[in-house]
């Protein structure tokens, strides 16, 4: 009993580590996002959506710029601190992981990255200009006169952009889950209805109420999912024929991991 608290004390204290480093490079992004915060918004003001409004961006608030700033410098933070954030949860679960585990969950890290970046992109330049078109046109149907908020037109932003980025991290999640046999292609296949329909649910709450614009954003997450399956049946593959020559070798029983 005292071993099993004096592992759960350890690996709180780790923990905490973890989370200390992780908090403190954020922080020390963040700084330097405050200094890119103001060319940024310059320039996304003067860029579409934006610039096809005709209409300079309002602040409501003495708060509003102060907002704005903070906004940029979190996504600029967490976009420069992301890989080190992911390096320091891999050094948290290294311990409980074997040798093939923690050596996956290393190599998936740039590739976390790098769909972060694209969900990024595809929200910002597919999904959030559509978002925004829709909405003006039912504003002008209305016969509303058009006065945003720039508070509110980056926070707009940015709640359709920071899910499209987290969405695209579906792939590296499917194929590290298939290395340390959590799930595999033939698990996927059976859940795909239910997965479709989660993803339809999702396209629907981060885009317009409309049915096209429902279908653009559904389908790229479709894709995702097909491309995780078909990667997840790459590895699961891998394991399959390594389970086979373990059998031959050395008869029935558990074989190791695939590296």
């Amino acid at each position: 009993m005292k071993d099993e608290a004096a592992s759960l004390v350890d690996h709180l204290t780790e923990l905490r580590k973890r989370i200390i480093w992780v908090l403190t490079v954020l922080v020390l992004t963040m700084i330097g996002g405050f200094f890119a915060a103001k060319p940024l918004i310059l320039y996304l003001v003067s860029v579409e959506p934006a610039a096809s409004m005709n209409m300079p961006l309002n602040t409501f608030s003495p708060w509003d710029a102060i907002r704005i700033f903070m906004q940029f410098a979190f996504a600029v933070g967490l976009c420069v601190s992301l890989p080190f954030a992911l390096f320091q949860f891999w050094l948290f679960v290294k311990p409980g992981l074997t040798e093939v585990e923690h050596t996956a969950a290393l190599r998936y890290i740039p590739g976390s990255v790098l769909l972060f970046l694209m969900g990024f992109s595809f929200g910002y330049f597919i999904v959030f200009p559509m978002a925004f078109y829709f909405t003006s046109e039912v504003t002008k149907s209305l016969g509303l006169t058009e006065t945003y908020g720039i508070a509110q037109y980056f926070t707009f932003m940015f709640n359709i952009v920071l899910p499209m980025s987290v969405l695209f991290e579906l792939p590296v999640v499917v194929m590290f889950l298939t290395k340390i046999r959590v799930l595999n292609p033939i698990r996927l296949k059976k859940i795909r209805k239910f997965a479709y329909m989660i993803l339809v649910v999702v396209a629907t709450f981060v885009t317009p109420p409309d049915f096209i614009s429902d279908i653009l954003v559904a389908i790229p997450l479709i894709i995702l999912y097909e491309v995780s399956v078909l990667l997840s049946g790459v590895i699961y593959r891998k394991q399959l024929e390594q389970k086979r020559k373990w059998e031959e070798e050395y008869g029935e029983g558990p074989a190791p991991l695939v590296d």
